[in-house]
This record gives C-alpha cells, sequence and structure tokens, in this order.
C-alpha cells in the first residue's frame, strides 16, 4: 500500500492549487459587482416615479467609479462600483441627497470580517511588522490595511474605546454575582515596568457574563479597590449578592465598605493551591482528592465532614494547611447558600483565569505594552474578545430569584412555610 504522505506534490497540483485561489477571487470579484450592481439597480427603481419639471427621473444610474482595490476573505480584489447621480433635494434642509453603498461605502479597502480580524491577530501575539509577511500570500500582495502604522491606529482607537467602556452607565442591568481578579503585567515604563489590572465580571440577571471593568490598581490595594467599587456605584452598578474572588486580593476590605450587604466567596482553585503549598509533595495527591471531596460535597455539613476528615490526616503534621481552611471556612462555603446549579460558576474565578492567560501571552510576547494606556487598552479588547466565549450560567432562570432575596439552603430554594419555620427555631 502506497503512503501518500511520502508522495512529493506534483507541478499539476501545485498549479490547482493557484487555480483554485485564482477562482476563489474571480468569484468573490463577480459576486461583490453582481451585488454592487443589484443594490444601485434597486436604489433607483425605488425613487422612479419621481421626475422634474421635464419630465425626467431625479435619480439614475451614471457609470461606473473608479477601480479600486478591496480586502475581502479571499484576497484582495478589484472592483468599480456603480455610480448613481441622485438629483433629489431634502425638503426641510435643503441639501442634496447621496447614494451611499451599504455593501461598500465610501473609502473602504477592507471587508468589516479582515478588519476585524487585524487586531485579533495582534492580540494574539503577531507583531506589527509581521502583519504583511504573514498575510500577503493569502490575501495577495495589493492587500491594504497590514502596515505597522495601520496597527498603531487601531491600538489608539482601543485606548479611546477602553475610556468610553469605562465611563458607561451600568443602571440598565441588574448583576447578581461579581467575579474579581487582579493580574499584574510588564509595560515599558522604566523602574515602574508592572502595571496591575483589577478587573470586574458581572453575571446579569439572564445569566450572561459581561465585562464591567478594567482599571489600574497599585498592587491590588484596599484603596484601589475601593476607587474601583466606588465608580461603579457612581454609575448605577446594584449591589451585588455574592462576590467571587481570591483570598490575597486586597478587594475584601474595599467591598465590605462600599457593598457591606455582598456576600463574599473565596476561589477554591487559588485556595486549593495555597494548601497544597504546605504539604510535601509526596502527600499532595492524597490532599488533592480530600479537598475535591470537600469542595464537591452535597451538603453544607458533608463538607464540614470531610473537613474533618482532612483534619484527621494533616492536622497534627501540618497546621498550617489547615489554618488556611479554617481561615476562610464561611467564605469558602457560601456558594451553598445560593442555587445549586450554580454552585460550580461560583467556586472559582476561572472567567477571568482563563481569560487573563491571554492577557500574559500578548503583553510577553511584546515584551510590554509601551505605556499603561495602552497596555489597559490592550487588556479590555483581549477581554471584550473572550466575553464572546464566555458561558452562560447553568440554571439562569433562577438568578432572578437570587436577586429576588429568596433564600436558598445547601443549593435548594426554601419555601415560605420553611423559612417562616426556621426563623422561629432560631427566635426560640
Amino acid at each position: 500500500m502506497v503512503d501518500v504522505r511520502t508522495l512529493p506534490i506534483s507541478e499539476s497540483s501545485q498549479e490547482i492549487a493557484i487555480t483554485l485561489d485564482d477562482l476563489a477571487r474571480e468569484g468573490a470579484r463577480r459576486m461583490i459587482a453582481a451585488a454592487l450592481r443589484a443594490e444601485a439597480d434597486d436604489y433607483v427603481a425605488r425613487f422612479e416615479e419621481e421626475l422634474d419639471e421635464d419630465g425626467h427621473r431625479l435619480v439614475v444610474r451614471n457609470g461606473r467609479a473608479r477601480e479600486r482595490k478591496v480586502t475581502v476573505g479571499s484576497g484582495t480584489v478589484p472592483v468599480r462600483a456603480p455610480r448613481v447621480n441622485d438629483k433629489r433635494t431634502d425638503e426641510e434642509t435643503g441639501e442634496r441627497q447621496r447614494f451611499s453603498s451599504k455593501i461598500l461605502p465610501a473609502y473602504a479597502r477592507r471587508s468589516p470580517k479582515v478588519t476585524e480580524v487585524l487586531p485579533i491577530l495582534y492580540l494574539r501575539g503577531l507583531s506589527t511588522g509581521d502583519f504583511r509577511p504573514a498575510l500577503e500570500d493569502l490575501l495577495g500582495e495589493d492587500a491594504s490595511g497590514l502596515s505597522p502604522s495601520t496597527i498603531s491606529r487601531l491600538c489608539k482607537e482601543w485606548e479611546a474605546h477602553h475610556e468610553r467602556f469605562s465611563k458607561r452607565h451600568l443602571g440598565f442591568s441588574r448583576y447578581a454575582y461579581l467575579f474579581v481578579d487582579g493580574v499584574h503585567v510588564s509595560v515599558r515604563l522604566g523602574e515602574d515596568d508592572k502595571l496591575c489590572l483589577l478587573v470586574v465580571i458581572g453575571v446579569r440577571e439572564d445569566g450572561e457574563k459581561e465585562l464591567l471593568t478594567v482599571e489600574d490598581g497599585y498592587r491590588e490595594s484596599s484603596d484601589s479597590w475601593a476607587g474601583v467599587f466606588r465608580d461603579m456605584k457612581r454609575r448605577g452598578l446594584n449591589c451585588p449578592k455574592l462576590v467571587v474572588g481570591d483570598g490575597a486580593l486586597g478587594a475584601w476590605a474595599a467591598l465590605r465598605d462600599v457593598f457591606p450587604e455582598a456576600g463574599e466567596q473565596r476561589c477554591w482553585v487559588h485556595k486549593t493551591a495555597n494548601v497544597l503549598d504546605c504539604l510535601p509533595k509526596r502527600l499532595q495527591p492524597r490532599a488533592k482528592e480530600l479537598l475535591h471531596e470537600i469542595v464537591e460535597a452535597p451538603t453544607r455539613g458533608d463538607a464540614k465532614r470531610e473537613l474533618e476528615t482532612f483534619r484527621e490526616e494533616f492536622g497534627a503534621k501540618y497546621p498550617k494547611a489547615l489554618a488556611k481552611l479554617d481561615k476562610d471556612w464561611k467564605q469558602l462555603t457560601a456558594f451553598y447558600d445560593f442555587p445549586a446549579e450554580h454552585w460550580r460558576h461560583l467556586r472559582t474565578t476561572n472567567p477571568i483565569e482563563s481569560s487573563f492567560a491571554t492577557v500574559k501571552l500578548r503583553t510577553r510576547v511584546t515584551k510590554g505594552a509601551g505605556s499603561k494606556a495602552a497596555a489597559l487598552a490592550m487588556a479590555y479588547k483581549l477581554l471584550i474578545t473572550a466575553q464572546e466565549r464566555w458561558r452562560r450560567f447553568n440554571g439562569h432562570e433562577l438568578i432572578a430569584d437570587v436577586l429576588d432575596g429568596a433564600t436558598f439552603k445547601d443549593g435548594v430554594k426554601v419555601t415560605d412555610d420553611e423559612a417562616t419555620t426556621q426563623d422561629e427555631k432560631v427566635a426560640a
């Protein structure tokens, strides 16, 4: 049997590949031309009954514009857009009406999809100088928008987008949960070459996660986080029911000051890593197994019993490991007071952690973003891009109950009668 992987690529195969590329570009050119003609014809037809004093149409075709090269997904193709002579005037302003193509706007040189992919490639690690050699074979030598200056201009636009993002009103949605975290990225600023990004993600009533804030802070301090929380509150953010984050953050003191009624949930991924660091490597697999049993326990009582099992095995010789669990036990088990469908989301800050991996990758590639504004803009753009892939909350229909103050015990909603009985027991 012949192994096709060892066969040489023939000249005919290369010719076929070249022909396919040419066919794709020619097909794109013809389809664009046909679509532009149809668009212009439709515009003229809509106003065919509008005539001037001599009975001539006010809207007619007027040849074609100069050829321009447009970069689309299949390459760069020459296009001559049809022109329309529109002699109508606006009755109120007296301004001359103009035909403007929705398919190929004036001065457009790239399709929206190509425009979108350029910043994504840059954010994923492609340097500005590598765009043209990397994409010329795919999009053609005449592809527009591949110069370093184009990408630099996009970066400036991101800074403006981030500034508008940071000022937008947050009162249009209710947020049940917040995920908070910080990350240090490199910037080329001399001695102060580290920037701490403070990020907040909210969970709306419909269960969708939404990026709320990307700001710079000083070493994740309480003062920096207090400024972030106060700013969001001033812009209309409601008091969240639960905030999820790493126990080492300075956010918690700030949260108690700005949103004192919000619950606190510590991230189990961070806590597990902290506990394992206190144990010898030979014991870590067993400890990790027991920690998994704790976090996956079906009730708070079961989790407590699993904690005692962990204490029996490791408490005597490794008290520091147990101290890390005992210290934050209330905050580690806060998720039991919320719907069981939400638990897998609430036990970790993974939405931020996984998105930050992309930010760190990009800043390593660029050896720093160059300025705080550029680093913030880059992180913002990366996180906004990642937001499209964030999973919707399981049991999203229960978020409205959480926001309305419903009581949950071990993940199950407590009825009014059960709540009354519990209140009577507490009073007794």
